[in-house]
């Protein structure tokens, strides 16, 4: 199959999805405020009461969206599919049940499958964040899905 994947850009301007279960909310808003430098060079949003507490406590602007129980995480998934998401840095807590956790696997999995850097704890975060990436344009390859759909609906016929 021919052109499998294409190329996507990247901006030098990041949109960045900030999320974090309520027991690691906390340390997201102190590595947001250890990062501020950085972070308010790029477009930040985040599921409902994480967004409202980064910005209130560090003074960044963060386009809110829902709660993640309410459906956030799925807006943000959204987000991504739509080309609109460019990194997310998620701290999830894995020792604690999730009432939501379907909707979490259904966020990490549309990150990968559209090759969207995804952070989800402190170490991975200050990698990315000091990456020279995040100051340039970055090229990455995705799954051509149109050219892929067509060859799925020719090997049914």
């Amino acid at each position: 199959m021919k052109n499998e994947y294409i190329p996507f850009t990247i901006g030098k301007q990041k949109r960045i999805a900030l999320i974090a279960h309520d027991g690691k909310k906390h340390d997201l808003i102190n590595w947001c405020e250890e990062n501020k430098e950085i972070l308010q060079k790029h477009f930040l949003c985040g599921t409902g009461t994480t967004a409202r507490l980064i910005a209130e406590q560090t003074g960044l602007p963060v386009k809110g969206y829902n709660s993640g129980p309410l459906g956030g995480d799925q807006q943000i998934g959204a987000k991504i599919v739509e080309g609109g998401i460019d990194l997310v840095v998620f701290f999830s807590d894995p020792l604690e049940a999730q009432p939501h956790d379907p909707d979490v696997k259904a966020l990490l999995r549309i990150a990968q499958v559209y090759d969207i850097p995804m952070a989800n704890n402190k170490s991975t975060a200050d990698f990315i964040i000091t990456s020279s990436y995040m100051n340039t344009e970055y090229v990455h390859e995705v799954i051509n899905f149109n050219k892929n759909i067509e060859g799925r609906v020719k090997s049914m016929l």
